[in-house]
């Protein structure tokens, strides 16, 4: 499937999305792991409704830090025999949940820690193995930055690659923060032995405020690399900008639709990962790219590739919603786990 389901906000009970104590109705392990199990259930559902001539596969992404999101995924695909054929997951590894099940920390203590080393990739490769394993079809670095000293550590570039070569997993990297495009181009030249480059995939963020990536994701995708974008929504913040709310007024769909329209019509033609805490938010998402009412009709990524319209809009869009991305990542920083 293009738009994939990520378990950043439903595999522990805090993030940082907007609104999350009007969608959660627990935060406890058992209702956490219930309500991740209803949307995760409703994207299978999804897959078998909208499949015509071409089986669409459900598509689940988690990572180590993302609390028990791979739990989650493990057991719900185990306990409904699905078929490692008939699912993709990706993960990733990189950080650690330190968290505890807390919402709230003290001030100053992290949810998550980042380590980069060898040590800790084979640790957590082990980890996930175990919990997922037989589904992964996507290993990924978590956030990758030049201070983390991944993009020249040549020994877990080895074990990366080795881990593809034993395992048949491909392998990613995520990246974050201003400098994005300036690691992606870094990424790219990565090559294991002078041969191979190392990296099939790159995980980004990108959306209607945060557009600065554009170019090196275009460049990625040239090369044949896979191009996966997270947070299109920006953890809810488009949903309150008011051209975004007009222009979807006047294509006739939501917010978050047109929002996730956007990215998925541009010409790197990325995968989208919905943030979706809820089944309704679900397929909300899905009908970014999917006609969910009517399938005879244009989904809303369509309509902004092929109409004269469309066309206009998107241009629009782009144009006015557009934010520097220091500005961006600070204001990110700032939101509060919740």
């Amino acid at each position: 499937m293009r738009v994939g389901l990520g378990l950043a906000a439903l595999g522990r009970p805090g993030y940082i999305n907007l609104q999350r104590d009007s969608h959660l109705t627990s935060r406890s392990v058992e209702g956490m792991q219930q309500q991740a199990n209803k949307v995760i259930d409703a994207l299978f559902q999804q897959s078998r409704s909208l499949s015509t001539e071409e089986k669409l596969i459900p598509w689940l992404d988690c990572a180590r830090s993302y609390g028990l999101s791979e739990k989650f995924v493990g057991e719900f695909l185990r306990s409904n025999n699905v078929s490692p054929t008939d699912v993709y997951v990706s993960s990733k590894w990189g950080y650690t949940y330190v968290a505890d099940w807390n919402v709230e920390l003290g001030e100053g203590e992290p949810h998550e820690v980042k380590d980069h080393s060898l040590e800790n990739f084979l640790k957590q490769v082990q980890e996930t193995s175990e919990h997922i394993g037989e589904y992964v079809k996507l290993y990924q670095v978590h956030s990758a930055t030049f201070d983390s000293g991944i993009l020249t550590n040549t020994k877990v570039h080895e074990a990366l690659s080795k881990c593809r070569e034993e395992k048949g997993w491909k392998i990613g990297l995520s990246v974050s923060g201003p400098s994005q495009d300036e690691l992606i181009r870094e990424a790219m030249q990565i090559k294991v032995s002078g041969e191979q480059r190392l990296f099939d995939s790159v995980q980004c963020t990108y959306n209607i405020l945060e557009q600065r990536p554009h170019d090196a994701l275009i460049e990625a995708h040239e090369s044949g690399m896979d191009i996966i974008i997270k947070e299109g929504l920006a953890n809810g913040r488009t949903l309150c900008n008011p051209t975004l709310k007009e222009l979807s007024s006047t294509l006739n769909c939501q917010p978050d639709q047109l929002a996730l329209a956007a990215i998925l019509a541009q010409p790197f033609q990325p995968r989208v990962l919905s943030g979706s805490v809820t089944v309704d938010q679900l397929r909300s998402n899905l009908g970014s790219f999917y006609s969910i009412e009517d399938p005879e009709s244009m989904s809303v990524a369509e309509r902004l590739v092929s109409t004269a319209e469309g066309k206009e809009m998107l241009r629009k869009l782009m144009e006015s919603c557009k934010m520097e991305s220091e500005e961006y990542w600070a204001n990110r920083s700032a939101l509060k786990w919740n």
